[in-house]
């Protein structure tokens, strides 16, 4: 089952150069982002089961159109970005697994839903695409 697990991604400081709002998992070039298009792009169900934390935007979903920016977080910025994060992954209704792939200062973000209890996998490392994908097919996504 997918709609209990949930993929949350810290947002990257490269993001692709366009005028034209991309989807936010196209937009970001950093960390693990190329190898979960690679793997997840052509699934529109498990798309919808990614988010990214972004500093400017708080959490958005892997389909949401956005435009490239310049903000880095840092506690301040996590401080007031995680009552809306929390509300939005709330929302999510309830998460059973998490793969989250952030540095430590995202899980600032999450700590909330964190807080709820699901098992929660987690790498600090933005790049570390094969942790990432040792928990997908664990999971059995594709």
């Amino acid at each position: 089952m997918t709609d209990d697990r949930l993929v949350i991604v810290g947002c990257s400081r490269r993001k692709r150069a366009t005028d034209v709002p991309l989807p936010a998992l196209d937009l970001y070039e950093g960390g693990c982002f190329a190898a979960l298009r690679a793997r997840l792009g052509g699934h529109p169900a498990l798309r919808a089961r990614v988010r990214i934390l972004s500093a400017e935007h708080g959490v958005v979903a892997a389909d949401e159109p956005l435009l490239p920016y310049d903000r880095r977080l840092d506690h301040d910025r996590a401080a007031r970005l995680r009552p809306a994060v929390a509300a939005a992954l709330a929302a999510e209704g309830p998460i059973r697994e998490v793969l989250v792939v952030a540095e430590p200062l995202y899980l600032l973000l999450v700590a909330d839903v964190l807080a709820t209890g699901p098992r929660v996998w987690w790498t600090p490392d933005p790049r570390d695409a094969p942790f990432a994908h040792t928990v997908l097919d664990r999971w059995g996504w594709p």
